[in-house]
């Protein structure tokens, strides 16, 4: 069973059909309890750090999301899930974040020609051999909606980049711990791919 958390901010709908989709048994859940006793955890989410961190730590989820991933199991955070495990953002003033990466979230400072959010197709550029990239090319292409983004402060962490206006860190891989920037569920084959092979390692370690 893999356990999306719901905390009032995500398109929890589209992430949970599409791993159903490639053969996930899922549940969508507030509750602590039903995150503990899961498989694996997905955080999917859109919208502003501070409120997500407010939601999660209202819900009781915080703690336990610190506690479970510190216990090796398998998470991926998608989008705003991903930016909630650096330490810092500084989305509408400085807040802590879950802290399994380290690193800072920050906000877009490109030419006026570029739109804020990026947001639409933009490809990926590997930065190493995951399993959660197997069997999708490099330069394949993701949607993104974000006008924030995440600056490791270890490279190793890096799993994919992405250019807009800049170059910056699209997805990330510490041993149990997989975010993407992008929204896989909205990606179309290539995000299936992924959440498929998020799938088989969680079935696989």
């Amino acid at each position: 069973m893999i356990a999306v958390v719901d905390y009032g901010m995500g398109n929890l709908r589209s992430v949970s059909k599409a791993l159903e989709h490639v053969g996930a048994d899922v549940v969508v859940t507030s509750k602590p309890e039903k995150v503990r006793d899961a498989e694996a955890i997905v955080l999917p989410g859109v919208g502003a750090f501070k409120d997500a961190v407010r939601n999660l730590k209202e819900r009781g989820l915080w703690e336990v999301l610190i506690d479970e991933v510190e216990r090796g199991k398998p998470f991926l955070g998608i989008c705003l899930g991903l930016q909630l495990v650096f330490e810092k953002s500084y989305e509408f003033g400085e807040e802590e974040g879950l802290g399994f990466i380290k690193g800072e979230v920050v906000r877009f400072d490109l030419p006026k020609e570029y739109k804020i959010p990026h947001m639409g197709w933009n490809q990926i550029v590997k930065k190493k051999e995951s399993v959660l990239l197997k069997g999708i090319k490099e330069g394949e292409f993701f949607y993104f909606v974000h006008s924030y983004y995440v600056c490791p402060k270890e490279e190793s962490v890096k799993l994919t980049e992405t250019e807009y206006g800049l170059v910056f860190t699209s997805a990330i891989e510490k041993d149990n711990v997989f975010a993407t920037q992008f929204h896989p569920e909205k990606s179309q084959k290539a995000g299936l791919k992924l959440l498929e092979n998020f799938l088989y390692f969680v079935r696989n370690v």
